[in-house]
């Protein structure tokens, strides 16, 4: 139950619950009352696992006669290991379980541990030993310094190195520029070197140095050809601390150095390292059909989950995702049918699911983690995750099922609910991380989200680069608001990307703007089919909207795409497989720009068995417009734009953001009807639907 207390002149308001969990509690107490009682016999419990056995003895003995609720005070809850909650944790339809925080308070399951005993080093540098390390015992890989991440000592400091050529072993080897690596670097067992790869990163502990060849050999394979990269730098290195927020981690001697921002206080910091790779987890058993469900955790706070690097280092194909068997068949770089190079490296989770239905995750904070923020993995249907402030992540926010196609209906994870979420600031260690990721699932809904910060991609779904049948259907994106995307290391390349055949998604009512790092504004990559792209706005990304080739039977309707740094719509990729037919159809679009151009391509389309009508272009720079090499009389003549015009779209404030229309507009004479985005981006709790 949940209810108010009622309020006298001489008794305050108080939450009532039927059981209370306490920083100051203890699990041996009834956890029945929220404070301690006068004789201190009996309080709250001290931890959410005590109150979840509760609630199983509860249901042992008596059943649920109705809601079940946990309130949890405010303070921090060091979790050493996963709370787990299992089939026989669940709660129903009628008699639901909520884990909440006490109204007013903010409750921290935390998976960090703090470091103590700062002193004075060398310089700039502060030191401390952490025994645990030492010893073996623990090892970790991000620092947190008054609730704020910092970053392991690196070379070079800003920038990258450069791949000089590729060496043998294929995949695990290269030539480098003398000077760039030292195999005299304090403890070289610690480094991890780090490969920007297009779309992902490889990160590698190096086993060899040859100082004659300039050859580096690394523990594991990347998954592109090891020279197809940006550039690699050095992480964790002891020579590298150069600059206030570094620091390093001794693994033989147990010491921590770190350099101080200005203004800190180092005997005063708090100076967490997590411990706990998983916080919370949803473990129910999908083939056996026993599910955990119509549990809810709300208003609670996850802060610092760690994650471990594999001895062999890890390098995942697309969106940091594993390919797993039964997965994908191809990729941008693979031939249709090839094996695909093994993915390294396991990628953890803050909360996670597996067999779960009827979750909601409502109202949460979930920041500071080693990897991603939420899992619903493989059996996960009808869950919530609402209302949810999800920043500071290793990775991304959300995953929502698996690359493998799910065999039984009960395997899949579908019908989610992703709404009114905040999410930003993410990639800071897998650095390809989307903040949204729906693998083969379908009927899910992305709707009102604010998505912004270092991400890779913010909505990514599908899994399949070709025609095959696949489960990633009837998905709908729609009201968010995503912005100022392109700050990771390897940029950003599209803000909405669409894998696959998908019939009945839709993309609708999106407003995207400010999106650098070479990105576009909606990406409908290979296989794309059934796709409905309307009533979106996008401005000022480096690119507008992008077809793949290999996609077919979309349409892009009633859109406004404007001042792209480089191009407003592009079309090219993949050859679709023989046979296709390539038929896309845009039309009553407007397109507004100042500078680059209309279309990417550079040189002439393969073909072009695409549809485009009634819409209108227009260069405010004054330069004639081309489409491709041709003008607009040769463009028609290939069946294209032929009701279509080039004219000023007369927006209100377009540098702005303002695209509003008068009703003389050119427009409207095309059909085009006014977006209303009033309705963008999260909702207050009690507006919600």
């Amino acid at each position: 139950m949940l209810v108010v207390g009622t309020v006298t002149d001489s008794q305050p308001q108080q939450a009532e619950a039927d059981f209370y969990v306490a920083t100051n509690g203890d699990d041996a107490w009834s956890g029945r009352l929220p404070d301690l009682n006068a004789a201190g016999t009996d309080g709250p419990f001290a931890t959410l696992a005590r109150a979840r056995d509760a609630i199983r003895q509860l249901k042992a003995t008596e059943g649920l006669e109705g809601p079940v609720t946990v309130m949890v005070r405010g303070g921090a809850y060091y979790l050493a290991t996963p709370v787990i909650f299992g089939p026989e944790d669940s709660g129903t339809e009628d008699c639901p379980i909520t884990y909440m925080a006490y109204p007013g308070e903010k409750p921290v399951l935390s998976g960090g541990k703090e470091i103590t005993g700062w002193q004075r080093g060398e310089g700039q540098l502060w030191v401390a030993e952490v025994p645990e390390v030492k010893a073996g015992q623990w090892y970790f890989r991000q620092l947190f310094v008054n609730g704020e991440r910092r970053y392991r000592a690196r070379l070079p400091q800003q920038g990258y190195y450069e791949v000089v050529e590729a060496a043998e072993p294929e995949r695990r080897a290269f030539r480098y520029n003398p000077g760039d690596i030292d195999p005299s670097w304090h403890n070289l067992e610690d480094v991890e070197l780090v490969s920007l790869q297009f779309w992902t990163e490889g990160r590698f502990p190096i086993t060899q140095i040859d100082e004659e060849t300039h050859t580096v050999t690394l523990a594991g394979e990347t998954w592109r050809p090891i020279t197809w990269c940006k550039g690699y730098y050095i992480d964790n290195v002891y020579e590298g601390l150069a600059e206030p927020g570094d620091w390093y981690l001794d693994r033989h001697t147990g010491v921590l150095y770190y350099w101080p921002l200005p203004g800190e206080d180092m005997t005063r910091a708090e100076v967490i390292a997590p411990t706990t790779e998983q916080l919370v987890c949803f473990q129910g058993d999908v083939e056996a059909q026993e599910l955990v469900h119509h549990v809810t955790l709300c208003g609670l706070t996850f802060y610092y989950s760690t994650w471990l690097l594999p001895t062999d280092g890890f390098n995942l194909m697309q969106a940091e995702v594993p390919a797993q068997p039964g997965g994908m068949t191809c990729g941008p770089d693979i031939p249709f049918g090839a094996d695909i190079p093994q993915a390294h490296g396991p990628v953890p989770f803050a909360v996670r699911a597996e067999g779960a239905h009827h979750l909601s995750l409502e109202d949460n904070e979930i920041a500071h983690t080693g990897a991603w923020g939420i899992e619903l993995s493989r059996g996960c249907q009808d869950n919530r995750i609402v209302g949810n402030h999800m920043h500071d992540l290793g990775a991304g926010a959300i995953r929502v099922g698996e690359t493998q196609k799910p065999e039984k209906e009960i395997e899949k994870a579908c019908r989610t609910e992703i709404s009114d979420n905040h999410i930003h600031d993410g990639c800071t260690v897998y650095l390809g991380a989307p903040g949204i990721w729906i693998g083969q699932g379908n009927h899910n809904r992305i709707a009102h989200n604010e998505i912004h910060g270092a991400f890779e991609w913010a909505i990514s779904v599908g899994w399949d680069w070709d025609f095959t049948p696949n489960p990633a259907r009837d998905n709908i994106i729609e009201y968010n608001h995503i912005h100022h995307l392109g700050e990771s290391e390897l940029g950003t390349h599209g803000v909405i990307y669409m894998l696959g055949i998908s019939p009945g998604t839709v993309i609708r009512h999106n407003l995207i703007h400010h999106i650098t790092g070479g990105g576009f504004g909606i990406v409908l990559d290979a296989g794309c089919a059934g796709i409905l792209v309307e009533n979106n706005i996008c401005h000022h990304t480096e690119r507008g909207f992008h077809f793949n080739y290999g996609c077919a039977g979309n349409l892009i309707h009633n859109n406004i795409f404007a001042l792209t740094a480089d191009a407003q719509t592009v079309r090219y990729g993949d050859a679709p497989p023989p046979g296709t037919i390539n038929t896309n159809l845009s039309y009553q679009n407007i397109y507004y720009w100042k500078q680059g151009r209309l279309f990417y391509d550079k040189h002439d389309w393969p073909d072009f068995n695409t549809m485009r009508d009634y819409n209108l272009y227009f260069d405010a720079s004054g330069q004639p417009v081309k489409f491709i090499n041709y003008t607009f009389e040769e463009w028609k003549q290939k069946g294209l734009d032929v009701h279509s015009a080039i004219a000023d779209p007369l927006f209100a404030d377009p540098e702005n953001g303002d695209f509003t229309l008068p009703p003389e507009s050119p427009a409207f004479e095309l059909g085009f009807k006014p977006i209303d985005l009033s309705n963008i981006g999260p909702r207050p709790q009690n507006q919600r639907f």
